[in-house]
C-alpha cells in the first residue's frame, strides 16, 4: 500500500468521522431546538392560561365591587326614602288638628304617665291649655309645666322614678327602629 493510499484512507476516514460528528451535532442541535421550542410553547400556553385566570379574577373582583357599590347606592337611596316618610310623618304629627292632637296626647298620657309626673310640652305644641283640661291629667294628678322644651312636637314626662321622652321625633325614631325593615319591604316590592 502506498503512502498516498494510506493518506487518502486517513483523510477519507477523517472526513467520514467528521461528517458523522457533524451529523450527530446537527441531530443533537435539532433535538435541543425542538425541546426548547416545545418548552417555549408549553411555557407560552401556561402563561396564557395564567393571564386568562388573572384576567378573569380581576374581572370578577371588579364586577363584585360594582355590584357592592350599586347595592350601597340603592340602600342609601332606600334609606333616604324611608327617612323622607318619617320626616313627613313628623311634619304631619306637629300639624295635627286640635281634636286629633288631644286624642293622641290622651293616649300617650294614659299609657306612659305615672301619677304625679310633670309634663313638659314642646315649644311648637299648639294646644297646651287644652292639655290641662284632659281627664287623664286630673286622674293621674299630672302637673303641666309652663316651661316649653326644644323638642320636635309632643312632650317629655319627668317623674320620681323615670323620665320619658314622648316627643314625636322620639316616638317616630322608636317606630322606625322597630318597623323600618317591613316598611322598606312594603315600599320597595
Amino acid at each position: 500500500m502506498s503512502m498516498q493510499k494510506v493518506v487518502e484512507r486517513i483523510l477519507s476516514d477523517a472526513a467520514s468521522e467528521a461528517q458523522t460528528t457533524l451529523d450527530e451535532a446537527e441531530a443533537k442541535a435539532a433535538r435541543i431546538v425542538a425541546e426548547a421550542s416545545s418548552r417555549a410553547e408549553k411555557r407560552r400556553r401556561e402563561t396564557e392560561a395564567e393571564v386568562q385566570r388573572k384576567t378573569e379574577s380581576v374581572l370578577e373582583k371588579r364586577a363584585a365591587d360594582a355590584r357592592l357599590e350599586s347595592a350601597k347606592i340603592l340602600l342609601r337611596e332606600k334609606r333616604k326614602t324611608v327617612d323622607g316618610v318619617y320626616a313627613l310623618a313628623l311634619a304631619r304629627l306637629v300639624a295635627l288638628d286640635k281634636e286629633d292632637c288631644m286624642r293622641l296626647t290622651t293616649r300617650l298620657l294614659e299609657r306612659y304617665a305615672e301619677e304625679g309626673d310633670e309634663v313638659f310640652l314642646s315649644e311648637n305644641f299648639k294646644y297646651g291649655a287644652e292639655v290641662e283640661t284632659l281627664p287623664v291629667v286630673e286622674r293621674k294628678k299630672l302637673k303641666i309645666s309652663d316651661t316649653r322644651l326644644r323638642i320636635e312636637g309632643g312632650m317629655r314626662l319627668v317623674g320620681k322614678v323615670s323620665d320619658k321622652d314622648l316627643s314625636y321625633a322620639a316616638l317616630l325614631a322608636a317606630d322606625k327602629d322597630e318597623n323600618q325593615a317591613s316598611l322598606a319591604a312594603e315600599l320597595f316590592k
